[in-house]
């Protein structure tokens, strides 16, 4: 697709560099933009290694006098994708000794966090939703852990999480039990898919699946207890609410501060509708309001 000459790939980017502009605009910061490497190219681990790398780099008294940046006033945030390595590098330097600089807060715009249900309430609820479709959300997990791309189907039918896969899988599904997690209200009359029989092999082929490094969401407790305050922008309309939902509990249960901003009428990706040739009014709303609370919280 192109857009007055250009392909969908440098309008998106160009979109990325309007909001960070604005961002240090706004906030009067200095925002930097981690250009980690891409699938196919790369694979799980070197994505998070790359934001991992970059985040101990800027960490350090050297690069943050060299900018101005206040060493109590960074935060690290992402949306979508870059959300999920947010995360993560949150829980990895919290827990680094070695690291004396510490990021304030998280802010996560519709994180991408676990990979062990396909059928939480909001994926059964939006899995045809554009911008991001159920299948399609299997296959770019697929990509990002070096899995073969015929496995869709067992990704989506939860067989890689059937009551035959172990105590590993067992204990990993209850850090991501959204009938405990979710509030009804969202649950609605949605039920857990929990198949009988799956294929034990699936997960030795993916290991990727448990690493709380791809799944920030299944972190144990005392790593949860030692990241900073979150901040979540979850969407009605998008497969990956009840994630960032499930995220926000979880934390809150850890005793961290979190602040879940829904937006009824979200979907995936809309705030980056705040830019650019297509412009929502979810856009403009989602995207203000991530700023505001950056205002006052960091």
């Amino acid at each position: 697709m192109e857009v007055d000459g250009r392909s969908a790939v440098e309008v998106e980017m160009q979109t990325y560099f309007l909001q960070c502009r604005t961002m240090a605009e706004e906030l009067d910061a200095v925002v930097i933009s981690i250009e980690y490497r891409l699938a196919p190219e790369a694979r799980f681990p070197d994505q998070y290694n790359d934001a991992l790398e970059a985040s101990k780099r800027i960490l350090t008294a050297e690069v943050l006098d060299r900018y101005s940046i206040d060493p109590e006033r960074v935060a690290v945030s992402g949306d979508s994708a870059g959300a999920n390595l947010a995360a993560a590098v949150a829980q990895r330097m919290a827990l680094d000794n070695s690291i004396p600089i510490k990021f304030k807060v998280q802010a996560l715009l519709y994180p991408v966090l676990q990979a062990l249900d396909f059928n939480t309430p909001s994926y059964q609820q939006n899995g045809n939703i554009p911008i991001l479709h159920r299948p399609l959300m299997a296959r770019f997990w697929l990509e990002y852990l070096n899995g073969d791309p015929t496995l869709v189907p067992a990704l989506l039918a939860n067989n890689h999480t059937a009551l035959n896969q172990g105590q590993e899988i067992a204990a990993a599904k209850a850090k991501i039990n959204w009938t405990q997690l979710l509030p009804a209200a969202v649950q609605k009359n949605f039920k857990p898919v929990v198949p009988l029989q799956g294929d034990p092999k699936l997960v030795e082929m993916l290991p990727g699946l448990l690493d709380v490094r791809a799944s920030p969401l299944l972190a144990e407790l005392d790593v949860l207890k030692a990241v900073p305050p979150a901040y979540i922008l979850t969407c009605e309309h998008d497969v990956l609410r009840d994630e960032g939902l499930m995220y926000g509990r979880r934390l809150e249960e850890a005793g961290v501060a979190v602040s879940i901003d829904h937006y009824e009428d979200g979907f995936h990706g809309c705030t980056s509708f705040a830019f650019g040739p297509f412009r929502f009014s979810v856009g403009f709303r989602s995207f203000g309001n991530y700023i505001q609370w950056l205002i006052k919280n960091l």
